[in-house]
């Protein structure tokens, strides 16, 4: 799932359009197994590598970037070559597209700050170059040269690429409820074609995109970019990636900023029931103000929670049954499943609760899905003319490689939709079926669970707001827990991740981190 903002403060700026960039996936989001069937070395803690750099790696690391103008003003582009395979770096290359916008004074220039807005496969290029790179703190982009770099298979670094657009069009009406043999039947077909689509485009690549690899591709470019050690600012599975480098680079890590995080011990059926978890949670918190508005669809002052989500889970069965009209130009209508999506799309951002309450009664009352479509190709990175970003292609690859499937059949999903369902009565249903996506992959996983300590590395600031839908506050408390040298730093209040959503006490804390090195006491909170 994003992303966002501020990553959430993107969002802000521009409303739900870029909501899937920061947030933690849905879609492909989890693998996994029960938590017994973790093998011994994902009980340890992860490895660091060797300090002094592989003679077959030296032309990587010394590289250094072209920089040149890429039309988007103040920034800067350029491509660095890091190896397929990191086992065989004479098996060919991949090449990564970096930007940057340089330190603009006063005040010592602390290096390069580079930034991860999460996904899997958000663009970090697309985010630093319409909102960090323009929007961070001031003083923040006095001292630092703002950098992104798209991991590998993701947007502008080699896009995995899976489906057209109206195939994609197809895979998002898909039921991902399924009531019958039919149905199921349909759903796994629509992951197998999405799958094969992603093999037949990518075959080699499909086996590289792990976090693993990203994170030692950021060492290449910490190392171009002529910095000792990285600092680093991630959000959402952006933690994840962070969290990863400092486990492999503990002596190469710098300050490092993990916004919404997630907790890399958990296998993905355990990721996936959790999350629910949290898009519930923030849904009791939006269905408490919706109520107290006057124009809520789904209830009166005082209607409780319980009956908000009953309300709306019979306005999905309604769609289930019958789609609405939406006035699209391609002729699509309002599904349950895209319905469902653009439920969940504003549930990463309390300020898009407005524009979901409006966008409900238009269905609900007036038999108008337009605004709820919007939500949700929003969701998707979906724009006007029908076409896709590689979003939910890249998000999937990486998924499916970091951990083995939650669900190996549409059986298993079954015995577990009790769990999902009292996890979430309105989204534990779909949110399971989503989760047997990667049972098709036409890549094995090579990743799996496991605790990252990073042993040695400079206190790494990791961040949790209690209601956050995708990454939910426990996942926070876990990585802070699990990472040596962890300060953490409680944001009490909703939405998906907490630096630049308004809080000044949370922007304060960071800011003085980035700038002076200083992190916030263990355990601070703000709201």
């Amino acid at each position: 799932m994003h992303t966002r903002r501020t990553h959430r403060g993107t969002r802000t700026g521009t409303g739900v359009a870029l909501l899937a960039a920061a947030a933690l996936l849905v879609s492909g989001c989890s693998s996994g197994n029960s938590p017994s069937t973790a093998s011994a070395a994902a009980a340890a803690a992860l490895a660091p590598l060797p300090r002094s750099t592989p003679k077959a790696l030296t032309p990587y690391y010394g590289q250094k970037p072209a920089w040149r103008d890429c039309g988007v003003p103040g920034f800067q582009c350029a491509t660095l070559k890091v190896p397929l395979d990191y086992a065989e770096p004479a098996a060919g290359d991949v090449r990564l597209a970096l930007t940057r916008k340089k330190a603009t004074g006063p005040g010592k220039r602390l290096g390069s700050l580079l930034v991860n807005p999460g996904g899997p496969g958000g663009s970090a290029v697309g985010y630093v170059q319409a909102y960090a790179g323009i929007g961070y703190p001031a003083d923040v982009r006095a001292r630092y040269d703002m950098v992104a770099v798209d991991p590998r298979g993701v947007a502008r670094s080699e896009p995995v690429e899976c489906l057209d657009g109206t195939g994609m069009d197809a895979f998002t009406r898909t039921d991902i409820t399924p009531d019958d043999a039919k149905e199921t039947g349909a759903l796994v077909a629509s992951y197998r074609k999405f799958a094969e689509g992603c093999g037949a485009d990518a075959p080699k690549l499909l086996r590289h995109v792990s976090t693993v690899e990203a994170a030692r591709d950021m060492d290449i470019v910490r190392a171009a970019l002529g910095d000792e050690k990285l600092n680093y600012v991630g959000a959402s599975y952006g933690t994840f990636l962070g969290a990863t480098y400092a486990g492999l680079f503990p002596d190469r890590a710098g300050r490092l900023v993990l916004d919404g995080a997630m907790d890399p011990s958990l296998p993905a059926r355990r990721l996936n029931l959790e999350q629910t978890e949290g898009f519930d949670t923030a849904f009791t918190a939006f269905a408490e103000d919706c109520v107290r508005q006057g124009d809520c669809p789904l209830g009166g002052r005082g209607t409780a929670p319980e009956q908000v989500g009953e309300n709306l889970k019979a306005f999905f069965g309604k769609l289930d049954a019958r789609p609405i009209p939406t006035g699209d130009a391609d002729g699509r209508r309002l599904t349950e499943s895209l319905a469902t999506i653009g439920v969940i799309a504003a549930m990463y951002d309390e300020g898009a609760w407005q524009q979901l309450r409006e966008a409900l009664t238009a269905a609900m009352k007036e038999n108008d899905g337009a605004g709820l479509l919007l939500l949700s190709d929003s969701y998707y990175e979906r724009d006007a003319n029908g076409d896709y970003s590689n979003l939910m292609f890249a998000n999937a690859a990486v998924n499916c490689l970091d951990l083995p499937p939650a669900f190996d059949s549409p059986d298993e999903v079954r015995k577990a939709l009790p769990a999902f369902e009292k996890a979430s009565p309105v989204f534990g249903e779909g949110l399971a079926w989503a989760s047997l996506n990667c049972a098709y992959w036409p890549v094995r996983a090579t990743g799996e669970a496991q605790r990252i300590e990073a042993k040695g590395a400079a206190p790494i600031v990791v961040v949790g707001t209690t209601r956050d839908p995708a990454t939910p506050y426990r996942w926070a408390e876990a990585l802070a827990g699990q990472l040596s040298s962890a300060r953490f730093l409680t944001y009490e209040g909703d939405g998906h991740t907490a630096y630049g959503r308004g809080s000044a006490c949370i922007d304060s804390a960071i800011n003085t981190y980035l700038l002076d090195g200083t992190p916030p006491k263990d355990g601070k909170r703000c709201s």
